[in-house]
């Protein structure tokens, strides 16, 4: 007569335990659940701060090349922050006083004292920002050298400003432009004067 009691109880010791345990399970997957939400908030939230930064910034005057319309001169939305045109090289302008410095056609290429240099393609592509790590393009604003490790990051570019800006920030411009379209163009390389020492090259 005791075992139905004996039955019972157990069952009811393992109904309570697999209650408990599916109550678990299910805390636990909806906490990966809010996690999932919350981590894609933040991300979210990054890209949106590093795009208001880049925009605060004019990014797109020097990394954009420029075309002209109706209005007159823009950047072209087509080639956004893809950098000065791969071909497009020419010899740098004859500069005297009272002129320091000149911009081609495109606003993507300077020239001055320093040589010529040339926007750098921003985009995620593998001609651009695509082979870059978010430590290397910290790296390279807080030393001011091209990858962060090479030759001086040459003007126009303002990375006394830029490297003025704390990591957080840094990290969503970052995260921003890996989040922009791709656009293959390789960059002509930086051009030193014609009379800089031979370890600049």
């Amino acid at each position: 007569m005791e075992a139905p009691k004996v039955r019972t109880i157990i069952a009811a010791k393992n109904f309570r335990t697999g209650v408990i345990l599916g109550l678990g399970i299910a805390t636990l997957s909806m906490a990966g659940i809010v996690t999932a939400q919350s981590d894609d908030a933040a991300k979210k939230a990054m890209v949106e701060r590093g795009r208001a930064l880049v925009k605060f910034g004019d990014c797109n005057v020097c990394h954009t090349p420029w075309t002209m319309t109706p209005n007159g001169p823009r950047p072209d939305s087509t080639k956004y922050l893809s950098g000065h045109p791969a071909g497009m090289v020419a010899p740098a302008p004859k500069l005297d006083m009272p002129w320091l410095a000149a911009a081609n056609v495109t606003f993507t290429a300077w020239s001055g004292p320093w040589g010529i240099s040339y926007g750098a393609n921003l985009t995620p592509d593998s001609s651009g920002l695509g082979v870059w790590t978010e430590d290397m393009f910290i790296q390279a604003i807080r030393t001011w050298k091209h990858w962060g490790v090479s030759r001086p990051i040459m003007p126009p570019m303002p990375v006394e400003s830029i490297g003025t800006l704390p990591d957080e920030d840094l990290k969503a411009i970052f995260a921003y432009l890996q989040t922009i379209p791709p656009i293959h163009n390789v960059v002509p390389d930086y051009e030193p004067p014609a009379e800089a020492p031979a370890h600049q090259h």
